[in-house]
């Protein structure tokens, strides 16, 4: 009787597991639901008829929903994360979501007719994956679009861009650090705003 039971047990445990497990989206999953989610809104000619800044706002968001802006926003100041105090970080980690947004938005709405082909799905270490895509031209040139994720958050997560071999995080780092070596972070965050009313 208690081995049924048990086996009973067992059973039931792994019908509520399995589905929680293929409910969990790898890396390339993520990454191609959220892009397939701008190229579908794009492709809207309801959405062709709105303004720019409409359109890299509405982006935005979709981009918003596959990317940790948190671990992003570590990463490009590195050491230096350590010298902004709470507020400053979570003006900053906003600051730098409406930059990046621009960013990726502005480019995907500079091509017409794209097709993304992604290719394939590579571990870095533990907890960190990288997913490869590349935007198809109507000439057939490509562009290089890699992701790469983390997934401390318990879902895989966007934490920086490689758009054409050039890393986004490193390429803000570079610049916050020439920053902040000689400014207070009051100081950049000023720049910051300043870039993002600036559109």
């Amino acid at each position: 009787m208690k081995r049924s039971m048990i086996g009973i047990v067992l059973i039931a445990a792994l019908l509520i597991v399995l589905p929680l497990q293929a409910i969990a989206a790898t890396p390339k999953e993520t990454v191609e639901k959220g892009v397939n989610n701008v190229l579908k809104t794009l492709s809207d000619p309801a959405f062709k008829a709105k303004p720019k800044d409409t359109k890299i706002e509405e982006i935005g968001e979709i981009i918003g929903e596959v990317f940790d802006f948190t671990e992003l926003s570590k990463r490009t100041l590195g050491k230096n994360w350590r010298k902004l105090n709470d507020a400053q970080k979570k003006e900053f980690t906003e600051l730098l979501k409406k930059m990046l947004q621009g960013v990726y938005a502005d480019r995907l709405l500079a091509y017409t007719d794209q097709k993304i082909v992604f290719g394939e799905e590579k571990m870095l270490k533990k907890g960190r994956a990288e997913v490869q895509s590349n935007i198809v031209l109507s000439d057939g040139r490509k562009v290089p679009i890699f992701y790469r994720l983390t997934d401390k958050s318990g879902e895989w997560k966007v934490y920086d861009l490689i758009i054409e071999g050039v890393s986004l995080v490193k390429n803000y780092r570079t610049q916050f650090r020439e920053i902040l070596a000689k400014n207070s972070p009051e100081k950049l965050l000023q720049i910051m705003r300043d870039k993002v009313s600036k559109g």
